[in-house]
């Protein structure tokens, strides 16, 4: 496992912005993250690789509104999750979680490493 630490979060009005961080203290091909609101499944957001040039990858829901990028700070391995035009659906616990490599990034089941979850709200 990886051990993961995020930063981030808030709350904010609906058409505001927040970004969060997610560092990993050892090396991993894959960084993502998902989110969970009251009552409902764990939902994968976005996912990146951790290396080479491979595009990233987002649920349909954010899309063109949420941006994941990646870089190194100090050694670590850091994943980024910049979200824009937040709606009030979008307020869930997000996670940042690490695994192999990003194939089948949107099944939770398939991480190992995760991060311990941040509020985000957004209010209408």
């Amino acid at each position: 496992q990886v051990p993961l630490v995020e930063s981030g979060g808030g709350s904010v009005q609906a058409g505001g912005s927040l970004r969060l961080s997610c560092a990993a203290s050892r090396y991993t091909k894959c960084m993502g993250w998902f989110r969970q609101a009251p009552g409902k499944e764990r939902e994968g957001v976005a996912a990146t690789p951790m290396w080479g040039t491979a595009s990233p990858y987002y649920a349909d829901s954010v899309k063109g509104r949420f941006t994941i990028s990646r870089s190194r700070d100090n050694g670590k391995k850091m994943a980024f999750l910049q979200m824009n035009s937040l709606k009030p659906e979008d307020t869930a616990v997000y996670y940042c979680a690490a695994k192999t490599s990003c194939a089948e990034w949107f099944d939770s089941a398939q991480f190992a490493s995760w991060g311990q979850g941040t509020q985000v709200t957004v209010s209408s």
